[in-house]
């Protein structure tokens, strides 16, 4: 037993220090191999006494703490069904769980690295209800986006794409119908710890288990969750619209709003890696602000330069701090239990 616990201390730490490594390795990449930031670091030292510049960069920064904060209450309100923890435990989780998502396709490793930190909860239970949460924010996005592609369309792509008249119609209706099934499914996830029954059979019984946490939540909870992914998107998006006038980018804030929402929509529908995953940002929002200043002659530029720069700075503010933040309570992650449910159950 002695030899178990040792060889099982061992293996924790040997995967926290792996985690750290790949968690340093991608920080270290994403910051000098940023062909644009050499430029951008240059204009915020140029700027950094400027009138507001840095009241409003602190502004960004404190919004990046109160954005997760906010993601530490959602996880918590989630996490209760299965194990009480404290606001600055499930924030600690929050944080390792970017840490961990940090060098993980589409961000998957944020499930588990928020998930070792329960004490006595399933793991599996515990991810199951991360993506809970997870579909709650992807919601939000989408709607935003879909109210951002049906504003866009009208104003700037009906003559190259030619959509008007009745085929602007059939694509509302098209959206809303969409949004308002994915929203029936949201509001209805408990038909999976039923459906479990139909489709997992007595050979699974294991897996059948971990169903029931769909069961768990009714419509006002969900909904509760959905309003709270809802503060945070309106937290981030207000973030990249401070950042986009800090680089003197020219655009009424309801205009901001309506290309940041695609931006995110794009993004959230693109599977992407870490390592392209600033890139790619960087390349949509430059296509949809090249639409948006498409008539502006002789500024496009410095447009394009405003937009990447927030793009990255956004990145580095609400992904690489947390990212670094996360890593030091990496060592407290458990990946071995002295319990019932030893490993990750």
């Amino acid at each position: 037993m002695i030899n178990k616990t040792k060889i099982g201390k061992t293996y924790n730490k040997l995967i926290q220090v792996v985690i750290l490594i790949l968690a340093y390795w991608f920080i270290y990449y994403q910051v000098f191999y940023r062909k644009n930031l050499p430029q951008i670091w240059k204009v915020i030292t140029e700027d950094f006494n400027s009138d507001g510049f840095t009241l409003l960069l602190t502004g960004v920064v404190f919004l990046m703490i109160v954005n997760w904060a906010v993601e530490a209450l959602k996880w918590r309100y989630l996490m209760a069904k299965i194990e009480r923890i404290s606001f600055w435990k499930a924030y600690e989780a929050v944080m390792t769980g970017v840490t961990v998502s940090s060098f993980t396709p589409n961000r998957i490793g944020e499930y588990f690295g928020r998930v070792f930190i329960l004490n006595t909860g399933s793991r599996v239970e515990g991810i199951l209800i991360t993506i809970v949460g997870s579909m709650s924010q992807l919601m939000i996005t989408i709607f935003a986006g879909s109210a951002g592609l049906l504003a866009f369309i009208p104003l700037f792509l009906t003559q190259n794409w030619n959509v008007n008249g009745y085929l602007y119609y059939v694509l509302v209706a098209g959206v809303v119908g969409f949004n308002a099934l994915i929203l029936g499914f949201y509001l209805n996830v408990s038909f999976l710890s039923t459906l479990k029954e139909k489709i997992l059979r007595n050979g699974l019984k294991k897996i059948r288990k971990f169903f029931r946490i769909f069961g768990f939540y009714h419509n006002r909870e969900l909904i509760s969750v959905l309003l709270l992914s809802l503060v945070r998107y309106i937290i981030f998006s207000f973030q990249f619209y401070i950042l986009l006038r800090l680089f003197h980018v020219p655009i009424p804030y309801l205009d901001a709003m309506m290309l940041i929402s695609l931006i995110y929509y794009v993004m959230a529908i693109i599977p992407t890696i870490a390592l392209t995953e600033l890139g790619i940002r960087g390349s949509v929002a430059l296509y949809f602000f090249g639409i948006y200043f498409s008539g502006v002659a002789g500024t496009m530029e410095d447009i394009n330069f405003g937009v990447l720069a927030a793009s990255t700075l956004l990145w580095a503010i609400n992904l690489g701090l947390p990212t670094l933040i996360g890593s030091i309570f990496v060592f407290r992650l458990k990946f071995f239990r002295k319990s019932a449910n030893n490993g990750i159950a």
